[in-house]
């Protein structure tokens, strides 16, 4: 069935240049598959785009804040436009990183230990560093609560980089984590299907070129090497697809979305968090792992779009 299908990239958070080049992926896809497809570059600012769209669907390609977030969810909502992917809820829980971990550990999802700071609380930047020095041994991770793609993040190795780690932090976000360091491998499992009946495709161990799997890593080609399947156990990969299908249920997901992790020296494997609009770039992993079940890049966006229309 030819649709007329609206393909939402660019926006205007820090992700904008890997949104981009996930749109251009999308309307390239949309248009083989015979769709009538409208490119918009999103700008909040221009919401008359978005008020006035008469299209039978809308695919977003956004990444992070006012994209991902939830925000547009509702926007769409009320405009009774349907669109791909997760509703207003499951998007803000996931980018509320603070949230989700709260919720994933309830749920028997191993979480790092962590701790939520507001810049509302914390004027003073000597008595938080030292309220996290008290609580957190080094190495740490020091994050913005909400933002993607590692922006704002660093690994705190030693005292002196703490206050630069949190300034760093506090500019994405009024929020921060801090949370314990774990080293290991980090791998990622993409979910997709009808509400309620998500399979989990094969987990993709990534390997980056920098010390972690940082921004560059993600989407400079030769950033990093992605190994399908992943080089573990048979136990752990259904471990790790047991929880990613919990996960993105417990968020209240819908269509895809892709959930990270990270494995410790010892074989635990430790949520990250889930991506409700994962990245679709041609160095991006959930077409990698459509792609490990015999799914061609422009079979997945048909099948985003035909799960979307069944919901």
């Amino acid at each position: 069935m030819t649709m007329k299908i609206a393909v939402l990239y660019g926006g205007t958070s820090g992700e904008r240049e890997v949104s981009i080049s996930s749109g251009k992926g999308i309307i390239k896809a949309l248009e083989a598959n015979g769709h009538e497809v409208i490119g918009i570059d999103f700008n909040p600012e221009q919401l008359d785009q978005i008020i006035n769209l008469d299209v039978d669907l809308v695919f977003i390609g956004l990444h992070g804040k006012l994209g991902e977030d939830g925000k547009l969810q509702g926007l769409l909502d009320m405009l009774h436009i349907p669109y791909v992917g997760s509703g207003v809820l499951a998007s803000a829980l996931a980018m509320d990183k603070s949230k989700a971990k709260k919720l994933f550990a309830q749920n028997g999802i191993p979480t790092a230990d962590s701790m939520t700071y507001s810049v509302q609380d914390n004027h003073d930047r000597d008595t938080l560093i030292k309220q996290i020095l008290n609580h957190f041994e080094l190495p740490f991770v020091v994050k913005p609560n909400q933002e993607g793609s590692t922006l704002g993040l660093t690994i705190v190795k030693q005292e002196d980089e703490l206050l630069k780690a949190l300034e760093e932090a506090f500019k994405h976000d009024d929020d921060i984590i801090v949370e314990e360091y774990i080293k290991g491998r980090e791998v990622t499992v993409a979910v997709l299907g009808e509400k309620g009946n998500e399979k989990a495709l094969p987990v993709i161990e990534i390997v980056p070129k920098n010390e972690y799997y940082d921004y560059e890593s993600k989407y400079s080609p030769g950033g990093s090497e992605h190994i399908v399947p992943a080089r573990i156990s048979e136990e752990l990969t259904k471990k790790l697809q047991d929880y990613s299908v919990r996960a993105h249920q417990l968020l209240g997901c819908e269509v895809y979305s892709r959930v990270d992790f990270i494995i410790n020296d010892d074989g635990k494997p430790y949520i990250l968090e889930v991506n409700t609009l994962p990245g679709m770039t041609p160095t991006s992993l959930f077409p990698d792992a459509a792609r490990a079940i015999g799914m061609t890049y422009e079979e997945m966006i048909e099948k985003f779009v035909q799960l979307s229309l069944k919901n």
